[in-house]
């Protein structure tokens, strides 16, 4: 209490101006209701521009990190920078920050132009001031055919887009997007994320969001997250956290996986030779220290072949000869999805793997089919040993 009191009094603590890397600086923040640790001990520097995505299921502490931000919770501990100064303790109105609601939380009597200009008249701005800036957003929102309508007349997209303008208006330093397309039908949704995207990277905002949904994060983030009770699992660019995740979790939980048990039997620098039930997997890449150890296989469904005649060594581009990265099995469900094709196919062992196939022609005279006996094969590139 002493602390925030100090806090208040000097208004922000006198630090050096961040640099462009460490615009939000967020160090050892944790929050803990009673018994139960919410938010536990995260560091994270956000760069000033970027789009950070904190992504988890339900009740991984990523809603209450972002009310942290916002003001709305007080951190058990830790501290929060904000380009240079620190705002821990601030109350949310002294804090150069905008958060967007997944309700939009926009006001029913109200037209989109006082919607928009609403935070504006309060902050005691002049007229011609708020004419501008109001404005302004709606060009860049494509709302000027509206400012007359009232949010119940609007579509879900249109009033998604009303909240945003209202968020931006205030020129915050940094913008919390809180599921912000929660509330839109899927076409939409993802007809909105590059839209949004747009305008933030238009306007050069710094965005944090919060999101379950693991697409809108990879279109929307240039930087993700994955949470899980309260901790940061892997921190990265999307595809890097798809394409090499660090746990099983994480592969889980970005797009799907399949994932195969085994022990490594083979470790060299340049190779790594896995036997489990199912098959032999040759990786073509090293991994220090794992001879003899129990590991998982993680393989993505769209990397996977599915033939009806045993692949070749030449189809496995990495594997140096015969009897690796492949398993026999039996097509036991299939569905059409126009763009391709996904098939669930079980092994002999009865482990079923799911697999992506491209629709590249229209009328394929070897296409597949539900009861057919196939092989899925792969290439050892494609692995990710994952050893936790």
């Amino acid at each position: 209490m002493q602390q925030e009191e100090q806090l208040l009094h000097k208004g922000v603590s006198d630090l050096n101006i961040a640099k462009p890397d460490q615009f939000l600086q967020i160090d050892r923040l944790s929050k803990n209701f009673d018994d139960m640790v919410a938010v536990d001990a995260v560091s994270l520097s956000i760069k000033k521009g970027e789009i950070f995505a904190l992504l988890g299921a339900s009740g991984c502490g990523k809603s209450t990190l972002l009310r942290m931000l916002a003001g709305f919770e007080t951190p058990s501990s830790g501290t929060i920078v904000l380009e240079g100064q620190e705002i821990t303790y601030m109350p949310p109105y002294l804090r150069p920050i905008n958060m967007m609601f997944q309700s939009y939380a926009l006001f029913p009597h109200l037209t989109v132009w006082e919607n928009v200009a609403f935070g504006l008249k309060r902050d005691g701005m002049s007229a011609s001031e708020i004419d501008q800036r109001v404005e302004a957003m709606l060009v860049l929102t494509q709302l000027k055919p509206f400012v007359k309508r009232k949010p119940h007349q609007l579509s879900g997209g249109q009033q998604q887009r009303v909240a945003l303008a209202r968020s931006l208006a205030k020129r915050p330093k940094l913008l919390l997007l809180d599921e912000p397309l929660g509330a839109l039908d899927k076409k939409l949704r993802e007809e909105t994320q590059i839209e949004l995207v747009n305008i933030i990277k238009q306007v050069g905002v710094t965005c944090v969001m919060v999101t379950h949904d693991q697409e809108e994060a990879m279109t929307m983030a240039d930087r993700i997250t994955v949470m899980q009770k309260g901790r940061f699992l892997q921190v990265g660019e999307p595809h890097a956290v798809y394409e090499t995740p660090a746990s099983r979790y994480v592969a889980d939980f970005i797009g799907n996986v399949n994932l195969f048990k085994g022990n490594v039997i083979v470790d060299e620098a340049d190779h790594v030779i896995i036997e489990g039930p199912e098959c032999k997997h040759y990786v073509s890449h090293g991994i220090t220290g794992t001879q003899g150890m129990q590991v998982h296989v993680a393989l993505r469904p769209e990397k996977i072949g599915l033939q009806r005649t045993p692949p070749t060594p030449e189809q496995r581009e990495s594997v140096a000869e015969d009897g690796y990265n492949f398993a026999r099995g039996v097509i036991k469900n299939m569905a059409y999805l126009g763009s391709y094709t996904t098939y669930h196919v079980k092994l002999e062992t009865g482990m079923t793997i799911k697999i992506m196939q491209t629709n590249a022609a229209r009328h394929e005279e070897t296409r597949l089919e539900l009861g057919d006996e196939a092989y899925a094969w792969w290439d050892g590139s494609d692995v990710v040993v994952l050893t936790q």
